[in-house]
Formats: C-alpha cells, structure tokens, sequence
C-alpha cells in the first residue's frame, strides 16, 4: 500500500540505521502493504466484535426457544429447523429462511424499530440493533466481512480508533434507516461494517501521498465497494443502513485515519546531508479533517433531530426509496 522508511517505531522515534535490512535504498522498502516503520498493532477489538455478535445471537436463540414457545413446531404451522438443538433451534423456513429467531424475539432484544425509536423513546434500539443478526446465515456474512475488512485495519490504525468507526458508522445507518424504513424491523452489523468501508475510501484519498500505486489501490477499493452497495436494492435488505454506515465511516476516516506524509517518514532514514519536510500532516490532510469534522456533527444533528421529531424522510425525498429496493417482476418492495 505504501512506500515507507525502515523499521522504526514511529510514535517512538526510533530508526534503522543505513545498510541494515529493510532500510533505506532496500528494495523491500516500497513493497510493503504495511509501511514498515509504523507500529502494527495486535488487533483484538475486532476478535471482541465478532464473539460479542455470536453470543449475542447465541442468548437471542435461547430466548427465542422455539420448541418450548410454540409446542413442536412455529407460529405458522412449520417444524421447527435443527429441532434437535432443541431451545436453540431456528424458527421454521416459512417464517425466517436465514435460520435465526422470530421477529418477536429480535424485537424483543433490541431491533431497530423506527415507532418505539420515535413514539416510545427508545433511541437505545439505535445501538442495539447492531449487534443483532436475523439468522446463522446472516451473522455468517457479517462476521466473515468484519475479519476480512476490520483484522486488517485494527493491525494498523489500532483499536481505539477503529472501534469508534464501527460503533458510530454503525449507529449512523440506524438512523437513516429509520428516517426510511417506517413498517420494518432492522437487524445486523452491515451499517458498522460498511462504515469500515468508507473509512478504508477516505483513508485512501488522505493519505494518498504514501501511496506507491495510487490508480489500483483507488481502483480496487471501488470495484469491491461497487459489488457491495448494490445488493441492497434487493427486497429485504436495509440499504439504507448500508448507506447511513458508509457515508459515516467515510466521514470519520478523514478524521481518524490520518497518516504522516512520506517526507515525514523519510527523515528518520535519510542521511544527515540530506534535506527533509519537517511537517508531519499536509495542509490538505488538515483541510479535509476539518470539513469531514463539520460534516459528521452537521449530519448526526440533523438526523437525528429530523429522526426524534417523527420526520418521515420519504416525503422529503420521494425517489430515495429506489436506493433500497428497485420493483422488478420478479419481486415488489414495500416499505
């Protein structure tokens, strides 16, 4: 991903010295995907995530409990799946095809539901809903998005700040969700784990000078961004979370991704003769962290204010509902 200096603790101040391995005029140097002088750290709020989200669905099970809530078989008539796991069995195929409890119990738990968020005070369910998932099969490909895109991450930007990104990227997509989906529950960490996605886009575009091949990094970051965001305009799935999650991470990466500039880096390598740029941070990394700073408390004030006031956001935008869920005549969207 970046060029970088030689081994050294950037936060410390240590440096390699000229001629030993890895150091400067290595060819090693510029092929690293971790800049080799920065701290790696050892990511363990993300592993926390991850046990946290399979207990989570582990106790909704276990409330749920299917076989002892409707007899042998579910509220519409269906056996209960995997009945030999007996309280923790999933609701029948008919009711929950992603193998999970019923929408009673995940309500009951915490889900995102936009009337007891507005008419009962209950902006608790923001934060909750997070950490929820509808079934095996969706905690799955949340969990394995969260190792693929977070480990990585949390190795070089460190937990608390990658912790904050999840967390409030992830709220951010409760809240425009519930500005649009109004007769619909919200489940699932797909908001905290797009804002991972966003935070990666503006960590691109901030640290962009340590970048050694620019075009494919912004290129690949795109592609996969381009696969994801468009699954939700499938029916039954909460775009708007997705959406919500990533404009917040992207906002926040300018913020919290902020990365010394290579000239920076260089000046711990470079012989004594030779002339370095004393600025850690460039002036249009400092730009970008102020408008995204205004931008972040602009857009949480406003939802948020718009979102406990009862606004219905449909009425404002009368297309938006498109970016959840496109009508084809294979299947309709209700809202």
């Amino acid at each position: 991903m970046a060029a970088a200096a030689g081994r050294y603790d950037v936060e410390k101040g240590g440096r390699k010295r000229e001629g030993e391995e890895g150091g400067y005029g290595s060819p090693a140097v510029a092929q690293y995907p971790q800049r080799e002088g920065e701290r790696e750290w050892v990511p363990w709020v993300v592993p926390a995530i991850l046990v946290a989200n399979v207990v989570v669905f582990a106790v909704a099970m276990y409330v749920n409990n299917c076989p002892g809530s409707h007899g042998s078989r579910g509220r519409r008539g269906g056996a209960c799946v995997a009945g030999f796991l007996r309280r923790f069995s999933f609701q029948p195929l008919s009711e929950n095809p992603l193998l999970g409890p019923s929408s009673a119990t995940l309500q009951k738990m915490g889900a995102l539901v936009r009337d007891k968020v507005v008419h009962e005070h209950q902006g608790w369910r923001l934060v909750t809903c997070i950490w929820l998932h509808a079934g095996v099969v969706h905690l799955l490909a949340n969990m394995l998005s969260l190792v693929l895109i977070g480990l990585r991450l949390e190795q070089q930007f460190g937990y608390m700040r990658i912790g904050i990104i999840y967390l409030v990227s992830g709220i951010g997509g409760s809240v425009l969700s519930s500005l649009f989906i109004r007769n619909s529950i919200s489940v699932g960490a797909s908001g905290a784990l797009f804002g991972l996605l966003g935070a990666m886009l503006s960590e691109l575009f901030t640290n962009w000078t340590i970048y050694t091949n620019k075009a494919a990094a912004l290129v690949t970051l795109l592609i996969v961004i381009a696969i994801n965001l468009p699954i939700g305009i499938l029916p039954h799935v909460d775009n708007f979370a997705h959406i919500g999650g990533f404009l917040t991470g992207f906002l926040l990466g300018f913020i919290f991704l902020m990365r010394p500039h290579y000239g920076w880096m260089q000046r711990y390598v470079l012989p004594s003769s030779v002339k370095y740029t004393t600025k850690k941070y460039l002036a249009y990394q400092w730009i970008l962290l102020v408008v995204a700073s205004v931008l972040a408390v602009i857009g949480f004030a406003v939802g948020l204010s718009m979102l406990f006031r009862g606004v219905n956001a449909n009425e404002r935008c009368h297309w938006c509902h498109y970016l959840s869920c496109i009508p084809t005549s294979r299947w309709t969207c209700g809202n």
